[in-house]
């Protein structure tokens, strides 16, 4: 009796763990989950910065005043454009494809606001979830900085006639640069460099003032306007401030 007893119990559980056994032994399907497919789920989600307000302070000095918005595409390709204000540049630089001459006047010139506008397609070295990491860009940019030059009398006073000075520059640039986000907030910083090909259109006022050695003959002032179209080399580099959302 006792051992019919231990067998009644024995059984069940022997029967248990073998049924456990064989289910634990019998193959399965693998989910493999590729690393392309579980960036592209994971980029798609509200917690990913995929946008970009930005600002470039170098510009500033240069006349220029922009916003930029980068919209992130995929893990590689984003769009940024731009869109801003030109006003009286402060650093005329050869290099960039500016006349040297570019805001000699001082009083007597009212300057023109005018819009300026860029855009760009740019493309990541690396996959991430963010629009961070090396990158080259090309894109095409619109500049104009005009302003009216009050002409001055022989006795030096300004009188009522204007000259209107206008430099428009259409660029091609291809960029090189790294944009990194914070590891603990969504501010970014991107510098970037490249070279660029500028088609200029300008209307040039150049003021010549001669100074006579009679000092009972006034100086005259007078005033040449040129205009001339050519296309220059551009060098560029930069740093852009921003926020990710």
């Amino acid at each position: 009796m006792i051992l019919r007893h231990a067998l009644r119990s024995i059984l069940p559980a022997s029967a248990l763990t073998l049924l456990a056994l064989g289910a634990f032994a019998q193959p399965g399907k693998t989910r493999v989950v590729l690393y392309k497919d579980r960036l592209a789920a994971q980029f798609d989600t509200v917690d990913c910065v995929k946008n970009a307000f930005k600002i470039n302070p170098l510009l500033f000095f240069r006349g220029e005043i922009p916003l930029y918005y980068e919209r992130a595409l995929t893990p590689k390709l984003s769009l940024e454009i731009g869109l801003g204000v030109t006003l009286r540049n402060y650093l005329a630089l050869s290099f960039a494809g500016d006349d040297a001459d570019a805001d000699e006047f001082g009083a007597g010139t009212e300057i023109i606001p005018n819009l300026s506008y860029r855009m760009g397609a740019r493309w990541y070295f690396q996959d991430d979830l963010e629009p961070i990491g090396n990158y080259l860009q090309i894109e095409h940019a619109h500049q104009m900085y005009t302003k009216d030059i009050r002409a001055k009398g022989n006795d030096g006073k300004f009188i009522d006639q204007t000259f209107r000075d206008e430099r428009t520059y259409n660029d091609v640039r291809l960029l090189y640069g790294y944009q990194m986000l914070g590891s603990s907030t969504n501010w970014l910083f991107d510098i970037y460099g490249g070279v660029g090909f500028r088609a200029r259109n300008q209307v040039i006022v150049k003021e010549i003032h001669t100074i006579t050695p009679d000092p009972d003959v006034p100086d005259t002032f007078e005033y040449a306007v040129e205009e001339k179209s050519d296309n220059v080399p551009a060098f560029f580099l930069g740093m852009k401030l921003g926020l990710g959302f």
